[in-house]
């Protein structure tokens, strides 16, 4: 049972640390490479203050983005922005976004964002909390896949082996963490079933696009290639 609610609360406790995190940054380690190839932390922190704004949109029932064009432009005029402006811009966003979430609405109303893909409304604050952590890992100050909550791990793992679930190039693929959770994805191509086994973490990190799966168990055959998000 999704409770918008609830993950509202999350999306801010996990602003507030990654706040704090990046607040400890100064201006040149700000404009140091992230883990993102071509991204800058300057422009991991922009694109979260421009998703939170998107997101606004999204809720209030208008185009996420302008155009993929126009996002790319507002990351790159932002990017090189001072730590303390990033910041600032980063809170603020997001109190815009908690406000339109406290809002009075019908939560199970269908959203539209990017690219044609809908949702339900009261998937949005979920599908935020998971740009914020996802990010925060990204920038690269000591905060890891391991240190996001459980429960995220657990709900985006989920989420990612829904949106590959019947993918035509990713074969019927079984996912177990350690602990006996498991997920199944893929079934659209010949071979498998596919096993692939380890930590929560790790399964994460490979769904994501975060790590390249070194550190997981295949049994069954290769570890599957997945496509881009």
């Amino acid at each position: 049972m999704i409770d918008h609610a609830r993950d509202l609360a999350s999306v801010l406790d996990a602003t507030e640390r990654l706040l704090a995190a990046a607040g400890a940054l100064d201006n040149a380690s700000a404009a140091e490479p992230s883990r993102l190839p071509g991204w800058t932390r300057g422009h991991v922190l922009a694109h979260l203050a421009r998703n939170a704004d998107a997101l606004v949109n999204v809720l209030e029932g208008r185009p996420m983005y302008a155009s993929a064009q126009a996002r790319d432009a507002d990351i790159e005029r932002d990017a090189p922005r001072a730590l303390d402006v990033q910041l600032a811009d980063l809170r603020e966003s997001d109190a815009r976004f908690q406000a339109v979430g406290a809002a009075p609405a019908d939560w199970s109303r269908t959203v539209e964002l990017r690219n044609g893909v809908t949702d339900s409304a009261s998937r949005v604050p979920f599908r935020r909390w998971a740009e914020v952590g996802l990010h925060h890992v990204d920038l690269g100050i000591g905060y890891e896949l391991e240190d996001l909550p459980a429960d995220f791990t657990e709900r985006e793992i989920d989420f990612l082996a829904e949106r590959f679930a019947g993918h035509r190039n990713v074969p019927s693929t079984s996912l177990v963490a350690e602990g006996g959770r498991s997920w199944t994805t893929g079934g659209g191509t010949a071979g498998g079933p596919i096993v692939v086994e380890g930590t929560a973490a790790d399964l994460l990190g490979w769904l994501a696009g975060r790590r390249d799966g070194s550190g997981l168990t295949v049994k069954g055959g290769a570890l599957p290639a997945l496509p881009p998000l």
